[in-house]
């Protein structure tokens, strides 16, 4: 029978936003997926950003590597338009790091967890 337990992401401190302060590759680190290789045996990523900026920004997440566009996830984050889901509950395992960079430091936060999945 699968587990499902939801944990903050491991960039974050309690839980709390991740300000997003790179502007380039690599990124402000979000996430360190479970170490695991086993099938079964993974994080399901949910990653929500707000821009707290004047006008329209561009995030990017690095998803579990740099290569672009293979590992990358663009988004246009709407200024002070609440949270916007940028990452829809994919899928990590084998310790990929899950980094972000924005188009302009210290305006773009992220919010999100992480259910830890096995089964």
């Amino acid at each position: 029978m699968a587990t499902a337990v939801k944990r903050i992401l491991s960039g974050s401190t309690n839980g709390r936003g991740i300000k997003v302060a790179a502007v380039a590759t690599a990124g402000t680190t979000i996430h360190t997926a479970v170490a695991e290789t086993t099938p079964g045996t993974y994080d399901e990523v949910w990653i929500y950003a707000y821009n707290s900026d004047t006008v329209d920004r561009t995030l990017t997440i690095e998803f579990g590597g740099t290569t672009a566009p293979d590992d990358n996830i663009t988004v246009t984050v709407p200024f002070k338009s609440g949270l916007v889901l940028v990452v829809p509950g994919l899928i990590l395992q084998n310790g990929c790091v899950v980094r972000a960079f924005a188009s302009v430091t210290n305006v773009v936060v992220v919010y999100g967890y992480v259910n830890a999945i096995t089964d």
